[in-house]
């Protein structure tokens, strides 16, 4: 990409729209540089994790109407649906923590527990601590916190079909 001059705005619209993944992470490198140098970026982009890689803020449009804005992180707190992921060596430890953790949803076949949390390290150590006080081991876990994608659908109401598209634009 070149510019005339030094920019101060730039407005990309849909600047990775067709390209390869080696591509579009060298026009994200692109775009961090010139934030990094000062530019201002207007980003329109229909992928959403590259709103969340690139954009300082963001706005949801849905059908040309700005219905959300802030930071990744702001946008994310807005839905709810994160979770822990816990998966137990044997289905003894599956039930006693099943009966340690409330609100909890169980998979007995995978031997899983998924815990609603906003992901935070602090839910985390709550969840980790009241499992280590009952000697509760736990083979593995993982966090799920909402992304773009969960805050577009939340927002608009309903799912993306194909003649739909969910659009955002970011700014850097």
């Amino acid at each position: 990409m070149t510019s005339a001059g030094a920019p101060r705005v730039i407005f990309l619209d849909e600047p990775t729209a067709g390209l390869d993944p080696r591509s579009r992470r060298g026009m994200w490198d692109i775009v961090r540089e010139l934030a990094a140098d000062g530019v201002t970026i207007f980003l329109t982009t229909q992928y959403l994790e590259e709103a969340d890689q690139l954009a300082d803020r963001i706005a949801v449009l849905d059908h040309g109407r700005i219905i959300a804005q802030g930071t990744s992180a702001e946008l994310k707190r807005l839905v709810p649906g994160g979770h822990l992921r816990l998966m137990f060596p044997d289905i003894d430890s599956l039930a006693a923590a099943c009966s340690v953790l409330d609100h909890s949803t169980t998979d007995t076949d995978s031997l899983t527990l998924r815990v609603p949390s906003d992901g935070s390290p602090q839910a985390l150590r709550s969840v980790l601590d009241r499992l280590g006080s009952e000697a509760i081991e736990v083979a593995t876990l993982a966090v799920h916190t909402p992304d773009l994608d969960d805050v577009f659908l939340a927002l608009t109401g309903r799912p993306v079909g194909p003649e739909q598209t969910a659009e955002t634009d970011a700014v850097r």
